[in-house]
C-alpha cells in the first residue's frame, strides 16, 4: 500500500459548521448547573477537544459531578438539535470529498472530537458516509491533541505517515497531525484564528484550493 495517500478531516469547523448547535447546547448545559454561558468565542475555542476535556477547560472550578452532568446535559441537547437540523457542510465541502474519493491512491478519513453517534449522524445526513475508509472519533481515543486518532487511522489504512496529511480548523488538530509525524493543513473558515494555526505546514482559504494544497505538501508541484 506504499502508493496510498491518505486525507483525514476534521469535521466541526472544517466540514461542516457546527456553531449554531454548540452554542446553543452548551448554553444548556451551563444553565442547568446556574452558571452563565461563556461567550462564544470562548465555547469555539474548546471545539476539537473531546467533550469533557472543553467543559474541564470552561468550567475549571466547578466539581467533577457537576461537570459530568453538563456532560450529559450537552450531549442531551446537541442530539435534540442535530435531529431537528443537520449542521450545515462549507461550501465545497462536498465537492472536494467526492473529487478526492475518486482518486485511485487516495483513502479519506475522519479523526473529530465527536462522539461515534454524532459523527455517524452527520455522514449520514449528507451522504457522506461511503467516501470515509477510516472514521475515529472521541468515544475510541483520548482527547486531541494526542495523536492516537491519527496513529489509529494510519494503521487501519496501511498508509505511511509521510503519505498522509491531516487537516482541521484548531490548534488541536494541527498539533494531533505533528505529533503522529503526518503533514498537518489549516484552514481559514473554521474556529480558530489564523495565528493559532501558525504551526501548519499549509493555510488555505477555502475548498477550492485543496487540491493544489495537497500536491505542494506532497511534492507534486
Amino acid at each position: 500500500m506504499s502508493g496510498l495517500r491518505l486525507v483525514i478531516f476534521d469535521v466541526d469547523g472544517t466540514l461542516v459548521d457546527s456553531q449554531a448547535h454548540i452554542a446553543a447546547a452548551m448554553t444548556a448545559a451551563f444553565a442547568a448547573e446556574g452558571l452563565a454561558p461563556p461567550p462564544l468565542p470562548a465555547m469555539l475555542s474548546v471545539v476539537g477537544l473531546s467533550l469533557p476535556v472543553a467543559l474541564a477547560r470552561l468550567a475549571p472550578d466547578l466539581p467533577e459531578e457537576g461537570r459530568a452532568r453538563m456532560v450529559e446535559r450537552y450531549r442531551g441537547q446537541y442530539f435534540t438539535r442535530r435531529t431537528e437540523t443537520a449542521s450545515p457542510l462549507y461550501p465545497g465541502a462536498r465537492a472536494a470529498i467526492e473529487a478526492l474519493a475518486a482518486q485511485d491512491n487516495t483513502l479519506l478519513g475522519i479523526a473529530t472530537g465527536k462522539s461515534g453517534r454524532g459523527l455517524d449522524a452527520i455522514l449520514a445526513a449528507h451522504g457522506l458516509a461511503r467516501h470515509f475508509v477510516t472514521r475515529q472519533h472521541a468515544d475510541l481515543h483520548p482527547s486531541k491533541p494526542h495523536p492516537a486518532m491519527v496513529l489509529a487511522a494510519l494503521d487501519e489504512t496501511g498508509v505511511a505517515p509521510e503519505n498522509a496529511v491531516m487537516i482541521g480548523d484548531t490548534e488541536f488538530d494541527i498539533a494531533m497531525g505533528r505529533a503522529a509525524c503526518v503533514r498537518t493543513l489549516g484552514v481559514r473558515w473554521g474556529y480558530h484564528p489564523a495565528d493559532r494555526l501558525a504551526a501548519a505546514d499549509a493555510l488555505i482559504e477555502d475548498f477550492a484550493a485543496l487540491p493544489g494544497a495537497l500536491d505542494r505538501l506532497w511534492g507534486r508541484a
